[in-house]
């Protein structure tokens, strides 16, 4: 397919006052709010396979939260939840290897890298809506969090689609792979887990290739396309100083030392995991701290050389 006209319309920047005033407003909602519908109504937006059936699902749920219709179940405990979340027929789904590498010079090859992070974040909004529906007996802010990045993540998912749009593809035009619903599964057992392997493992680890990917975009002259990443990696950043807030809440909460703990949590689920380099900036802003860091770039450096890393043990 070729490239369409160049594109007028602004990026839309993030604006961290408005999603503050969002995320306020759910709380608020959730303060005064009766019953323990929320986790079911959360699960009916997860369970959604249309790309604009989840969209409008979910920003029907943010307005009754807000509204204070839906209330989260007060005793603490993991519900069930599905195997596989709702998504549409395409795009199809195949191992990670199977992925065709391409290059950045032609529409094509930008938009392949656009699509792929495009699927990951329709997957963020899943997963998102998962940590909302699954574990029960959390605070309201804690709920109001998610909700508020399953937001984010739609919005950005939009933004990408957008973007393809004007490169002549569309979301499912390109394979992708089921690596970030698979955490999900590794993660479904406490919120805890979910915390260190969702936010501080995988949405991290974006906050790592993102500045690389904008790079490579800009030397082939695809500035409107790094503008994206842009905005999305700034938003990014907060939800995993969300995730790395609730994980260290859940570990105070079990009397745990979090980045030990983290450290036991990789070895055991996740082996092999972490890659270097890290973006030691913007983990530092999530927060991550600077003896952590040293010890996932010591980590990341073992996995490539090939060494065991058995601190974790």
């Amino acid at each position: 397919m070729s490239e369409s006209a160049a594109p007028t319309a602004a990026i839309p920047q993030s604006d961290p006052h408005t999603i503050a005033a969002r995320r306020d407003a759910l709380v608020a909602g959730l303060a005064h709010a009766t019953g323990d519908t929320l986790h079911d109504a959360a699960l009916a937006v997860l369970a959604e396979c249309g790309v604009d059936a989840k969209r409008s699902a979910l920003q029907e749920l943010l307005a009754a939260v807000a509204a204070g219709h839906h209330a989260p179940n007060a005793a603490s405990g993991v519900r069930a939840g599905p195997d596989t979340p709702g998504r549409p027929a395409r795009p199809a789904l195949v191992p990670p290897k199977a992925l065709k590498q391409r290059r950045l010079g032609s529409a094509e090859g930008r938009a392949a890298l656009l699509h792929a992070v495009a699927h990951i974040e329709f997957n963020a909004i899943n997963l998102a809506l998962d940590a909302v529906q699954r574990f029960t007996g959390l605070p309201p802010e804690y709920y109001a969090d998610w909700l508020s990045v399953a937001d984010d993540e739609a919005r950005h998912f939009e933004l990408l689609t957008g973007r393809l749009q004007e490169l002549g593809f569309a979301y499912g035009d390109f394979p992708a792979h089921d690596g970030l619903w698979q955490m999900a599964r590794v993660s479904a057992d406490a919120p805890l887990v979910r915390m260190a392997l969702v936010p501080r493992l995988l949405e991290a680890r974006g906050l790592d290739v993102t500045p690389p990917m904008m790079a490579r975009l800009i030397h082939v002259g695809d500035q409107r396309s790094a503008d994206c990443l842009a905005v999305i990696l700034a938003e990014e950043v907060r939800h995993v100083a969300i995730g790395s807030r609730w994980y260290a809440y859940l570990c105070d909460a079990a009397g745990l030392e979090p980045q030990a703990h983290f450290a036991r949590l990789l070895s055991e689920r996740a082996p092999g995991a972490v890659r270097s380099p890290l973006n030691e900036q913007a983990r530092l802003l999530a927060g991550f701290s600077e003896s952590e860091l040293q010890e996932l770039t010591r980590a990341g450096t073992e996995r490539e050389s090939g060494t065991p890393n058995t601190r974790g043990h």
